[in-house]
């Protein structure tokens, strides 16, 4: 808390993205005040990327759940949203994006697991183009309309096992899994560019979160502690 700031994240006036982001400020369960009090956890668990803190901030995480999980949306914790996912703690959604952004803003990021969007949401305010897959069809589409609500514009979707990636717009600087494989996928390897950053969790009971930078011979890897992730499933779900 020593970065003035960072710091000043829980004061100052938030700058939005666009209109809809501020009408989201609203009052009760999801001010501005509420989320503040989630940014001041973030931080004093170790958070700094103050890119990644603000787009959290102004991020109206309560419309990416259904309304009976709303009034916990600005809870440091995970929460489902259907179909056995789950929508990612903040703070391991800081701690990836943070390890992702390390260098500053990426071109071209790939998504693994779209879920409720909300995660794609963040990192679209970060990166300049996302592409997003994800395999079960309803969370996608829902996914969708929050996200052209927010007016959030640089996130293209596809309905696709996680495990192939989006081979078309590859390759990337940078790819994100919310999902956990028994072993690092060898396609978002290849999809990955030389130098290009991939943070996801590894294992199945018991997993780990890595990361990966590509490198000319293979990928030098970082552990980045103990998480409780969905597996990474085969195959989609259409209805």
């Amino acid at each position: 808390m020593n970065n003035p700031k960072i710091h000043s994240l829980i004061t100052a006036k938030p700058v939005f993205p666009n209109s809809i982001f501020e009408q989201s400020q609203g009052v009760g369960m999801i001010s501005q005040r509420t989320r503040n009090r989630l940014i001041k956890q973030l931080i004093e668990l170790g958070v700094e990327n103050f890119a990644v803190l603000n787009a959290i901030k102004v991020t109206p995480r309560h419309l990416f759940l259904d309304e009976a999980m709303a009034s916990r949306a600005y809870e440091n914790t995970a929460l489902p949203i259907g179909f056995q996912q789950t929508l990612s703690q903040p703070l391991v959604v800081a701690k990836m994006s943070s390890w992702l952004f390390q260098g500053g803003g990426l071109d071209k990021l790939l998504e693994v697991g779209t879920g409720s969007g909300y995660q794609t949401s963040i990192l679209a305010q970060i990166a300049k183009q996302v592409y997003s897959v994800e395999r079960i069809q309803p969370l996608l589409n829902k996914a969708k309309k929050v996200l052209e609500y927010l007016q959030i514009k640089n996130v293209e979707f596809l309905l696709t096992d996680g495990h192939w990636g989006w081979s078309q717009y590859a390759k990337y600087d940078g790819i994100i899994s919310a999902a956990s494989p028994a072993k690092v996928p060898e396609a978002l390897i290849e999809q990955l560019k030389e130098g290009g950053r991939l943070v996801m969790p590894i294992g199945e009971k018991e997993q780990l979160l890595y990361g990966f930078i590509k490198t000319s011979t293979g990928y030098t890897k970082e552990c980045l502690g103990e998480v409780l992730f969905v597996p990474m499933k085969e195959g989609v779900v259409e209805q």
